[in-house]
């Protein structure tokens, strides 16, 4: 039989809704086989009862029945609709064939109507169940020429409690897959949160750091620096001074020495401050904290599903608002994340760009693609990642920012969003 609410399972499911859902699916599967075999052995005996050969009734039965029982094994792992309805219209046939043969055998409608209920659509499970309740209907008069109330009253009760506990199974397999993707798409949600939070922590403390470190060497360069410059200037000019006196007093020449030592040592002195300064200026601060933590999510992403990756950053890159940094931080993972799990991309290229006081970060795949249309039209597209670009988009926007999407199906996705920063940086400064 078809089972049209299987699915595959990530391995990261919860076990209990896994195992809800699986204890459905083998309770409606052991349920119909046993119905089933039930109704094939009330066929067989009450044709034989009502005097058809043995041979015949049998073998019609164990047709039915090694079809019935055979196509459950193959369309439950093949999980295909075409083949579940060509099996299911083969049985039905056989089903017509054993009528002809017997009568007793329309007992065996009960198992086809479920089976109705189970594979096909609405529009087509009723028209199915038509045609089948046409057929235990006639089937009477063709046989005996005419029929009882109680031949159709009983079939109808049947054949709608059948397709009414099909249907309701399906109902109940949904809602129960639905309950899997919202439990799977929050513990998604806080894993995606948690690594944020640690992305951040370490974006500030490496932010701090590096603050640190520009402050220091501005007030070194500023203070210590300019304050041996000066002792030189003096040095040197005490020295030029010396020269010109033609009566020198006594003690002159000691002076001299001293001036020179003075100069020396403030010489020196200013070399090895402005290797400190060198020192405490890294190559790394033109790059900024953003882009180094998207450049350690490419690295990641690069190291475990072979996507090849490229980072372009503008150079020189501005420090941004810590509130601007985390919104693209944030887009950046969200995108990032869709990009590993939906696109099916083989490279991903990230680039950030400073255009005139906003800040544009490009995201470009050559995934799978989807279609924009359909998102745009909704507002979000079914699925975690159709939410992740909701939300990217509603957080630029308290940002004033935006998000834009590029993407047909097969042609990979171009995401670029923006942000200005130099009417937070304003508003930051006016509040601090």
């Amino acid at each position: 039989m078809s089972n049209p609410a299987q699915t595959r399972s990530p391995s990261d499911r919860p076990a209990s809704l896994r195992g809800g859902v699986a204890v459905m699916l083998r309770s409606m599967q052991v349920g119909q086989l046993v119905i089933a075999a039930v109704l094939v052995c009330i066929g067989a005996v009450r044709a034989i009862a009502d005097g058809t050969p043995v041979v015949l009734a049998v073998a019609a039965s164990l047709v039915f029945a090694g079809w019935y029982f055979g196509g459950i094994v193959l369309t439950t792992r093949a999980h295909d609709q075409r083949i579940s309805i060509g099996w299911m219209l083969g049985l039905v046939v056989i089903w017509a064939g054993a009528v002809t043969i017997s009568v007793e055998f329309i007992w065996l409608a009960f198992a086809l109507w479920l089976l109705g209920g189970l594979i096909l659509r609405v529009r087509w499970a009723i028209v199915y169940s038509l045609a089948v309740f046409a057929v235990v209907v006639i089937a009477p008069i063709a046989h005996h020429g005419t029929i009882a109330f109680a031949n159709v009253i009983g079939p109808l009760v049947g054949g709608l409690f059948a397709f009414g506990v099909s249907r309701g199974y399906l109902e109940m397999v949904r809602d129960s897959q639905e309950r899997q993707r919202l439990v799977e798409s929050l513990m998604h949600a806080q894993t995606e949160m948690a690594e944020l939070q640690q992305e951040l922590a370490r974006t500030q403390r490496e932010s701090g750091a590096i603050a640190e470190r520009t402050r220091l060497s501005r007030d070194i360069h500023d203070t210590i620096a300019q304050g041996f410059t000066s002792i030189g200037l003096l040095a040197r000019g005490a020295l030029q001074q010396e020269g010109t006196q033609s009566d020198a007093r006594h003690g002159g020449a000691a002076a001299a020495r001293v001036l020179q030592q003075i100069d020396a040592l403030a010489r020196d002195s200013l070399v090895d401050v402005r290797r400190i300064v060198a020192a405490l200026a890294p190559a790394e601060l033109d790059e900024g904290a953003l882009a180094g933590a998207i450049a350690r999510m490419l690295e990641r992403i690069e190291a475990e599903t072979g996507i090849a990756t490229e980072l372009r950053v503008d150079a020189p890159f501005p420090a941004l608002p810590t509130a601007v940094e985390v919104a693209l931080l944030r887009t950046a993972q969200s995108a990032l994340a869709n990009v590993r799990q939906h696109a099916a991309a083989t490279r991903v290229v990230v680039s950030l760009a400073d255009a005139e006081h906003t800040v544009r970060l490009d995201i470009v795949d050559d995934g799978r693609g989807f279609d924009v249309r359909s998102w745009d039209r909704a507002g979000r597209t079914l699925g975690a990642s159709g939410y992740g670009l909701h939300s990217m988009r509603d957080r630029l926007r308290e940002l004033g920012g935006g998000l834009e999407v590029e993407s047909a199906p097969g042609d990979g996705t171009a995401l670029s969003a923006f942000a200005p920063y130099a009417q937070i940086t304003r508003r930051d400064a006016e509040e601090g």
